[in-house]
């Protein structure tokens, strides 16, 4: 018993679906792209083009910053074993086995191969939050009191503070530095889009070079968890292994698209300003405005009465 109550509960389980701060980001940059698009048949010639890939380009990269913020899949590890499902129990179940580690937190994914095992259906993904608004040991006792399937709770145990792992603070505080990071890196994102808008073209240049960077500090900071060595994470014979995940590598891409694109804003402005200027759409602008200057009304009949 645990505190009076049994370590398991026998009714079933539903799994958490999807992330709602993720598909909320994600709904707001689809809007944002849509009404983008709705301009574009006021647009015309090459312009058109032009202007879709400058949209495009600066919307991804803003989705990308905020998205990964709230995903769980910077490191992802999968295993698929035999292991015991309740404690106090010498049921075996065969399940696959999934860490996901974010930013914020940590979530465990257990789902049985077939889904119904031992008169129960086997299919769970909890999350345990480790921000500084959360209290991730606390998070874990009450998944004892719940009564989770032992290998999410085995797995859970290996991030808490009193675990002998000891990597709790270490991706406790690396997740918060590359979330502030991130912010600091959409600010500058933001900037960089008012620069373009001016026009200002060098230093918006400038400012996705600074937002590339700032996106690849990210990157470092969450990867000083390997300076911390990971306690072994064993199933029986089989082991968990951990690696980088999606969130992870797509920051890198994003991030050196930012390097590519600032550097190549920068080299056009000092090689070929022509050929920038006609990429943002400024021609069509200046020559305008040139007409405007040089369209004069003439008024005739006061010219004819004029001695």
């Amino acid at each position: 018993l645990f505190d009076g109550v049994y370590p398991f509960y026998p009714q079933q389980r539903k799994s958490f679906v999807f992330d709602v701060s993720t598909i909320i980001v994600i709904i707001v940059f689809l809007t944002l792209a849509c009404s983008f698009l709705l301009i574009i048949p006021g647009i015309r010639g090459r312009a058109r083009l032009y202007w879709l890939i400058r949209v495009l380009l600066s919307l991804v990269i803003g989705v990308v910053i905020v998205v990964v913020q709230y995903t769980g899949d910077w490191e992802i590890g999968w295993v698929k074993a035999n292991t015991s499902y309740k404690s106090f129990s010498n049921a075996l179940v065969n399940a696959d086995i999934g860490l996901h580690v974010g930013l914020a937190g940590v979530n465990i994914t257990l789902v049985g191969n077939p889904v119904n095992q031992v008169n129960e259906t086997i299919n769970y993904n909890e999350h345990f939050a480790w921000s500084f608004n959360a209290d991730y040991d606390r998070s874990y006792s009450e998944g004892l009191e719940r009564g989770l399937p032992r290998p999410i709770l085995y797995l859970a145990e290996k991030f808490t503070s009193q675990s002998p792992c000891a990597v709790h603070n270490q991706y406790r505080i690396s997740g918060h530095y590359a979330s502030a990071v991130l912010w600091v890196a959409f600010c500058t994102w933001l900037i960089s889009n008012i620069l373009f808008s001016m026009p200002a073209l060098v230093y918006g240049g400038y400012m996705v070079l600074v937002t590339g960077a700032f996106m690849i500090f990210s990157l470092l900071s969450f990867s000083t968890v390997r300076n911390s060595p990971m306690c072994a994470i064993k199933f029986g014979p089989e082991s968990l292994q951990i690696s980088y995940g999606g969130s992870f590598w797509l920051t890198l891409v994003v991030g050196l698209l930012c390097f590519l694109i600032g550097f190549t804003v920068v080299a056009l402005h000092f090689f070929s300003l022509d050929l920038l200027k006609t990429f943002f759409d400024l021609h069509v602008d200046e020559a305008e405005e040139c007409q405007e200057m040089t369209e004069v009304y003439v008024n005739h009949h006061f010219m004819n009465n004029t001695p």
